[in-house]
């Protein structure tokens, strides 16, 4: 049964998640778009739509750079990887989602203390 996610969790996760995706490695968007439902367990299901957008807009904020290469096929297929601007923000984003994940799991403790 898959699990009911938060557009807007997942929104505001997006920019963390594909700038450590690439931070591993130079991808294309297909495999980003994999890479998230292989991390999440399938529980998260980019579409294309979603992801295209984001991409653009990284690479516009200088936080990724996108290249063209040919496939074996002689195909173009564009690949994007970390600029290094693109690893300050990402360094940013993981002190911020731990911070916050944190605060939360406190809370969320506390939560089911009282409610027993």
């Amino acid at each position: 049964m898959k699990k009911f996610i938060y557009k807007e969790l997942v929104a505001a996760s997006s920019r963390p998640m594909v700038l450590s995706i690439l931070a591993a490695g130079d991808q294309y968007g297909y495999e980003i778009i994999r890479q998230v439902e292989r991390l999440s367990g399938g529980d998260l299901k980019w579409s294309p739509g979603m992801l295209y957008p984001l991409l653009h807009r990284l690479e516009r904020d200088g936080l990724i750079e996108g290249y063209w290469e040919l496939t074996d096929e002689e195909r173009p297929r564009k690949y994007y990887r970390l600029t290094a601007r693109g690893r300050q923000q990402m360094s940013i984003d993981r002190e911020s989602w731990r911070a916050i994940s944190a605060a939360l799991e406190i809370s969320w403790r506390g939560a089911d203390v009282s409610a027993g």
